[in-house]
């Protein structure tokens, strides 16, 4: 059964309890790293995973939280040894800016260095963007404050479906992204351009008719629990909790 571990859930500003906010989809047949923060092999470590198990990588958008620790990924792995290919999957606005971000690196210098495989993913809504035989991936263009995607994963051997937003305002395309998922992990850094309150998050998952609503990408170093919960139950009446660092998504 595939299952998704929260590595991080804090917002821009991490805590020593809550790292910025990104995940691993796990399967069978390798593991599928979304967004890439901090140094990766420590985090997942601790998650019980390797570097070597990472077969794709999908970046939702190009901020520093959730790219940053893309060249200490791509350098780890290549000093650990790895030959097979890393597929990383993103928008172009991000993937281009990986690219020069790496080109600083001089990373075309670097002997005997594995291959990475681009997969620009195109900005509209529920595009598929790889499948195993456990799960599907799609995503959809949200509202941030550079071209992001939110993503779905279903599962293929049962009913389970986690949709996650990333960083948005509310927006129509999480809504229809979400739509009937068993959970639905939304942004909550609060009001303003490019995020969404709890409150906010509360009102997705009632229109998209989701399972149980996650709050994530939070702020964890002004952290009020009680109150964000109490935003999101005031507009959801399902099952609200907060996500947890190394928490656990069957599906």
């Amino acid at each position: 059964m595939a299952r998704l571990i929260l590595l991080g859930t804090s917002n821009a500003v991490p805590t020593e309890h809550h790292e910025n906010t990104h995940m691993v989809l796990v399967t069978d047949d390798g593991a599928v790293l979304i967004d890439c923060v901090s140094t990766p092999n420590v985090r997942l470590a601790r998650a019980g995973l390797t570097l070597d198990s990472i077969t794709d990588l999908i970046l939702t958008h190009f901020h520093p939280d959730h790219v940053s620790g893309v060249p200490l990924l791509l350098m780890n792995m290549w000093l650990m040894g790895r030959q097979r290919p890393l597929r990383i999957y993103g928008l172009h606005h991000c993937l281009e800016r990986l690219e020069d971000m790496m080109g600083f690196y001089h990373w075309e210098n670097w002997p005997d260095f594995f291959q990475v495989v681009f997969h620009r993913l195109p900005e509209r809504e529920r595009v598929l963007v790889l499948e195993k035989p456990e799960v599907r991936i799609f995503s959809s263009p949200v509202r941030h404050m550079v071209p992001t995607i939110g993503l779905r994963m279903e599962s293929k051997n049962g009913d389970g479906v986690v949709a996650y937003s990333s960083d948005t305002e509310p927006t129509a395309s999480v809504v229809r992204l979400a739509s009937g998922a068993s959970v639905l992990l939304h942004e909550s850094s609060g009001g303003g351009p490019g995020h969404s309150t709890a409150a906010q998050a509360g009102t997705v998952a009632r229109e998209a008719e989701v399972g149980a609503l996650l709050l994530i990408h939070y702020p964890a170093a002004e952290l009020d629990e009680e109150s964000l919960l109490e935003q999101a139950r005031a507009a959801f009446q399902g099952e609200v909790a907060l996500a947890r660092d190394f928490q656990e998504i069957r599906l």
